[in-house]
């Protein structure tokens, strides 16, 4: 029990460490830059704040990359529990990561665009008004396709989800939360992708039910696996 305990507080300090980078260059960063409708704007801003966007890709790859480790760190701690749905686990959490690093070179075209990146010197075929609407759209073609990453962000979460419910040395409470936190990241991605009507309103739904999944950190970072009176058997 002791080398579960172990291995359940380092996927929990992994899952932590790179689950930061998230709110910030997820949410943070295209709140300041992003103007909704108004494409002057929003290049106006990407070029007052370059460094900004910067740090916000930075803190994506780092993210991205890290999120490799956490999926490897889960599957070790799970596996000897139920190897079928931890091997989903692993699959779904490893789907997103090339389609969330692409999403950042839309971000980098952005830069480009609005005329602080490396190559913006050989944009000089668009007039400003088209470059400006070529650096809106490439922070747009950043959120869709994040929204696109969102559904196997909710996916994964099912597996984890049956995986903590057997284990026992999670309560079970965890893994259902992270069953409603996954069906509220895949509902949130669908509304906006396929019935934008009802985003918002389904947004206002899944900011409480996507907190379900920080019961799963904290428990994995404080407490890792409380002691069991039997083995487990693996399933």
């Amino acid at each position: 029990m002791d080398s579960t305990k172990k291995l359940a507080r380092q996927a929990g300090l992994l899952y932590f460490l790179f689950s930061l980078p998230g709110p910030f260059a997820l949410l943070y960063v295209p709140g300041k830059l992003f103007v909704k409708g108004d494409a002057a704007a929003t290049a106006d801003r990407i070029r007052t704040s370059g460094s900004l966007l910067r740090m916000g890709i930075g803190a994506e790859l780092i993210g991205f990359a890290g999120f490799v480790f956490v999926g490897l760190a889960l599957y070790r701690l799970f596996k000897p529990v139920s190897e079928g749905p931890a091997l989903a686990m692993l699959i779904l959490d490893l789907v997103p990561v090339p389609i969330s690093f692409l999403c950042v070179l839309a971000e980098v075209a952005a830069l480009d665009f609005a005329g602080v990146g490396g190559g913006s010197q050989m944009l000089s075929a668009f007039d400003a008004h088209q470059r400006d609407a070529l650096a809106y759209l490439s922070l747009r073609l950043h959120g869709q396709g994040f929204t696109i990453a969102g559904i196997f962000w909710g996916l994964w979460l099912f597996p984890m989800g049956i995986c903590v419910i057997r284990s026992h040395f999670i309560p079970r409470t965890v893994g259902v939360l992270l069953m409603i936190a996954g069906c509220g990241y895949a509902a949130s991605s669908f509304s906006d992708l396929v019935l934008p009507q009802f985003a918002h309103a389904v947004g206002r739904v899944t900011e409480i039910t996507n907190l379900g999944e920080l019961p799963i950190i904290f428990w994995l970072l404080i407490w890792g696996a409380r002691p069991q009176k039997a083995e487990v058997r693996a399933t």
